[in-house]
């Protein structure tokens, strides 16, 4: 039995990397999926790829800073599916590099606005849709960055704090009515994202010393915790924070 069968899933950010992996996984455990993104090209192309596999997929082409692009790609997954079980909150951008007197207003701005609003938005959107459905699962892609200090990295650290707590706020506030939310921290994982770091042998050395595991995770590891935490087998769980960073944290 699959393990999504019967489910409808919106993932954001869903065009490479995590949320890419998340859509293909969603797919083939039988989810209907639908994806967001910036790159209409890019959704197409994993569109048709699932669809080619069986799987039922549409996209929604937009940007995550948009006001109307969470009800737009909500209003889609129930004209195209008739109902939505599931929201991944996974888009978001990184901006690595400065410290925090270097960390202007543009760079902060942008950075909370596309990890930590666009989630609270995509999430108001959703609730009331799987309030009429008796329930869903929410997942939210949060960082290592939430849990321990990181140099360089105030304002993506802040946006990942922010998006933990209202990880909690969201479970605690509709926990009665079968609407679950949680969160995965994730560590260093090979992504576009952080090619630049993971393309650079000696940098990416020094950072796996902090791995006990001393690898990057991969895109396929992260969309299998994703998917229990979107799947009836946690139907007990909510509010969590679930670590998979290669023991980076359990030191």
């Amino acid at each position: 039995m699959s393990r999504l069968q019967g489910k409808v899933a919106l993932i954001t950010g869903g065009t490479a990397g995590i949320g890419e992996a998340i859509a293909r996984r969603f797919a083939r455990e039988g989810a209907s999926v639908v994806i967001t993104g910036r790159r209409k090209d890019l959704l197409d192309t994993i569109v048709a790829d699932l669809t080619r596999e069986g799987g039922r997929a549409v996209s929604v082409a937009g940007s995550i800073t948009d006001e109307a692009h969470p009800r737009e790609a909500v209003a889609q997954a129930v004209r195209t599916f008739g109902k939505l079980d599931v929201l991944v909150n996974n888009a978001g951008i990184g901006a690595f590099g400065k410290q925090l007197h270097e960390t202007d207003d543009a760079t902060w701005n942008e950075v909370l606005a596309v990890n930590l609003t666009s989630a609270f938005r995509m999430t108001r959107a959703s609730v009331p849709t799987m309030l009429k459905a008796g329930g869903g699962s929410i997942v939210n892609i949060s960082s290592i960055a939430s849990l321990v200090g990181i140099p360089m990295l105030a304002a993506y650290s802040a946006s990942k704090g922010g998006m933990d707590s209202l990880t909690r706020c969201t479970a605690i506030d509709y926990a009665k009515q079968g609407i679950r939310c949680n969160a995965v921290t994730v560590g260093l994982v090979d992504t576009p994202m952080a090619a630049g770091l993971i393309n650079d042998p000696e940098r990416l050395a020094l950072v796996m010393t902090m791995y006990p595991m001393g690898r990057p995770g991969k895109p396929e590891e992260v969309a299998s915790l994703v998917l229990y935490l979107a799947s009836d087998e946690s139907a007990w769980v909510t509010g969590g924070l679930f670590p998979i960073d290669g023991g980076m944290t359990a030191q």
